[in-house]
């Protein structure tokens, strides 16, 4: 069975997906809860472009 890799959202390092990697898509929990973080202080956005703005008012 080939192994399937992906890649750490947080610090790019390659992961096997597979149920003993407890923490993926993510390397480990410093990673995951790094990333938890980052959405728990809303960093995590959408840029609102010029176009989106007009639209609204």
């Amino acid at each position: 069975m080939k192994q399937h890799i992906v890649t750490c959202p947080q610090c790019g390092k390659n992961v096997v997906w597979e149920p003993a990697s407890r923490f993926r898509p993510f390397c480990s929990e410093r990673c995951k809860m790094n990333d938890l973080g980052q959405w728990a202080n809303e960093g995590y956005r959408i840029p609102e472009t010029e176009q989106n703005k007009k639209e609204e008012d």
